[in-house]
């Protein structure tokens, strides 16, 4: 090898002096040598394992760069590589991307288990059982007068196309919202003017990110802060006090802080401790929750029954807000065990689930057997067991480079 002078033991860690060219040492490292097809990408793969200073990074490069024939790998070209020389499925690839831009534990937790082929492996029993129940309708579609084909293979067929698809029910109704986990929940704390918004805000998010102050209507825009509630992302939005008011700036202040809160998952209603009125917001799908704030000042207590009574001041009752945020989180993920991380998969399980319900309200045969390889693509797509160019580039550019 240029730069470490003998090719190594295959899977075998080689200390070595690495040089440029057969002069200059550049560093001492490990160099370890994979040949194909026993290699992550199935293709030859040497590693160097080097002091990771920049100037021996950057001196590595620089010496790869003139061995001839090598050049930077493009984002995410080693996963990919190993993609399409069968190392991985497309769900595989899908995790370890997710695993390079998980921010929180549960994140992290969600693309390993992709990558450790999740939904993978289920999508392919999946599609072994639908051409299984294929293979049952055009028997009897091409070879009903063969001696040796059972008279009736409609009802097997019919009782695997049946449980497949309600698995497949089963399945989405338990991931209903997961592949939310990957943006995060959005909460917007919402209510009139100073009610105590930006001291929940602050309060939620441990530093001073909001402006406090005893004048209404400092809070124009909209302010964000995300932090880690419990391993998930959780995007915090601090929203003008709502009133009617003359000011222009207000007024758009307000009209974005209806508009943010009609977007949000959770809305954080922030009023005073004696008001206990629901927003009239018809455009707001989100669950409400009224938060009596201020408690310390009036003497205010939690009453039996009552959900939030704080002091985001005093920090009276935010542990059990933070609690049942954490809660709603997990409810609206669907826990630990959801099957689908991104929108794609969502899509063609329910495409899937869609063509398979349609195979069981069919008469003919032949229709049968249409709506199940329909079905059987829709699956496949999913782990790429079918030509899905045109989904490719687009997984594959978010990579990091080189990955």
């Amino acid at each position: 090898m240029a730069l470490a002078g003998q090719l190594p033991p295959p899977r075998t860690a080689h200390l070595a002096a690495l040089r440029d060219g057969e002069s200059a040492i550049i560093d001492q490292g490990l160099v370890l040598w994979f040949p194909a097809p026993g290699s992550a990408t199935g293709e030859d793969v040497a590693e160097f394992h080097v002091h990771g200073g920049r100037a021996v990074v950057a001196a590595m490069f620089a010496a790869l760069l003139r061995v001839e024939g090598l050049r930077p790998a493009e984002p995410g070209e080693f996963t990919r590589r190993a993609f399409e020389n069968g190392k991985l499925d497309l769900t595989e690839a899908e995790g370890i991307d997710d695993l390079i831009h998980a921010d929180t534990d549960r994140q992290r937790r969600q693309a390993l288990r992709h990558l450790q082929g999740l939904l993978g492996h289920r999508a392919e029993d999946w599609r072994r059982q639908v051409i299984e129940a294929a293979a049952l309708v055009e028997a009897g579609i091409d070879f009903s007068d063969e001696g040796d084909v059972p008279d009736d293979l409609a009802a097997p067929a019919r009782a695997r196309i049946e449980a497949l698809r309600d698995d497949i029910a089963a399945a989405l109704a338990a991931s209903a919202r997961s592949e939310r986990l990957r943006d995060g929940l959005t909460v917007a704390i919402a209510g009139p003017p100073n009610a105590g918004k930006s001291t929940l805000l602050n309060a939620l998010a441990r530093r001073e990110a909001a402006i406090v102050s005893p004048y209404a209507g400092t809070t124009r825009d909209v302010i964000e802060v995300q932090f880690d509630l419990d391993g998930y992302p959780v995007t915090l939005l601090d929203t003008a006090g709502m009133r009617e008011t003359a000011d222009p700036v207000e007024q758009e202040g307000v009209r974005r802080a209806r508009a943010r809160a009609a977007e949000a998952d959770l809305v954080l209603w922030v009023c005073e401790p004696q008001d206990r009125t629901l927003p009239q917001e018809p455009d707001w799908q989100a669950s409400v929750w009224v938060i009596r704030n201020k408690i310390d000042l009036d003497g205010t207590t939690l009453e039996k029954g009552e959900a939030f009574a704080i002091s985001a001041a005093r920090g009276d009752g935010m542990t059990d807000l933070l609690a049942a945020v954490a809660r709603f989180a997990s409810d609206y993920f669907g826990g630990d065990n959801a099957l689908i991380s991104r929108t794609r998969h969502r899509v063609l399980l329910e495409e899937a689930g869609t063509a398979l319900g349609q195979a069981l309200a069919e008469l003919e045969p032949e229709l049968v057997a249409e709506h199940l390889r329909v079905a059987a693509q829709c699956l496949g797509r999913i782990t790429a067991r079918i030509d899905v160019e045109d989904v490719l580039d687009v997984i594959f550019r978010d990579f990091c480079i080189g990955k």
